[in-house]
């Protein structure tokens, strides 16, 4: 039995992803951004869970990135879609629709909006890749896709709490949310080495810059709440640089 607590919690997250992903397609976001919450919640602890009891297997590994593929990946897809679709006036929808009647099936899809998914496409490739990375033990290789998750995510819930009408037309902006949307895709799969949080010891030395980052974060979410997560996601990859350099 105590092999199938980490199992366990990694089924959780995927429970939870597959619930944000029916919520996001109802546009539900704030909902969606719960379950993701609690997705990421549950994938931090199966891997926590995982050491602690040390049973530590190549399915739980496997399982752990079929969840996230779902919760950090499938989820801030189809989020990105939907924010793209809001984006469009009437007229530049129908102009830019595939649509087909054939076989009883009716398409009628806004092409632009598509172009969220390829968040979906890049943490695919990012979670394959982590898999086979035997480095990426005490450092990740490219932004996480929980990160990534909680990036996108974090959009529609500055909208819905910030009340900004500035930060909200740049949110809603096609050309913001495309950049966003190819950086992400950028950042999940680059070179670039990022500390993650796992601790060996709890000492302050050795874990500076994981104490540092969490405080900084605790702070700037009280601070700015959620437009926080934006601004904690460049603070992470600032750091980590920072950190590579002054570890040569």
């Amino acid at each position: 039995m105590k092999k199938q607590i980490p199992n366990a919690l990694t089924l959780l997250n995927l429970l939870c992803g597959c619930i944000a992903v029916i919520l996001a397609i109802n546009s539900n976001f704030v909902a969606a951004s719960i379950f993701v919450f609690l997705g990421v919640f549950f994938d931090f602890f199966d891997g926590f869970a995982a050491r602690k009891l040390n049973v530590q297997s190549e399915l739980g590994l496997q399982l752990d990135s079929l969840a996230d593929m779902v919760t950090s990946g499938l989820v801030p897809g189809v989020i990105m879609y939907k924010l793209l679709i809001l984006t469009l006036d009437t007229s530049v929808t129908q102009d830019n629709s595939w649509e087909a009647n054939s076989f009883g099936v009716d398409f009628n899809l806004p092409i632009l909006p598509l172009l969220g998914l390829l968040i979906t496409l890049a943490s695919a490739y990012r979670l394959a890749k982590f898999n086979i990375d035997e480095d990426q033990q005490t450092y990740f290789k490219g932004l996480p896709t929980p990160a990534n998750a909680l990036l996108i995510i974090s959009l529609p819930l500055i909208i819905e709490f910030q009340n900004s009408d500035v930060i909200n037309s740049i949110i809603l902006n096609k050309w913001f949310l495309l950049g966003l949307t190819f950086l992400s895709c950028y950042l999940l799969n680059s070179g670039i080495k990022l500390f993650a949080l796992k601790f060996k010891t709890y000492g302050f030395k050795g874990n500076a810059t994981r104490y540092i980052f969490i405080i900084l974060c605790a702070v700037l979410l009280i601070v700015l709440q959620f437009a926080a997560i934006p601004v904690i996601i460049i603070l992470y990859i600032l750091m980590s640089v920072l950190d590579n350099l002054t570890s040569k």
